[in-house]
């Protein structure tokens, strides 16, 4: 479980691979930051709203 302390919205800061990952509940290894960047890039900021409720 993500501590609190490390969460935030994100809703005034962009959106890096690393807060992606930890939205989709993976660890944030070289292979899961890397496919967080592709999704990013990819998708943009939808890619963070589509793994929140």
């Amino acid at each position: 479980m993500t501590p609190d302390r490390l969460l935030h919205t994100g809703a005034c800061d962009q959106v890096t691979a690393e807060d992606l990952a930890l939205a989709s509940g993976r660890d944030l290894t070289p292979e899961n930051i890397e496919w967080a960047r592709r999704r990013l890039a990819e998708r943009g900021r939808a890619a963070i709203e589509e793994q929140l409720p």
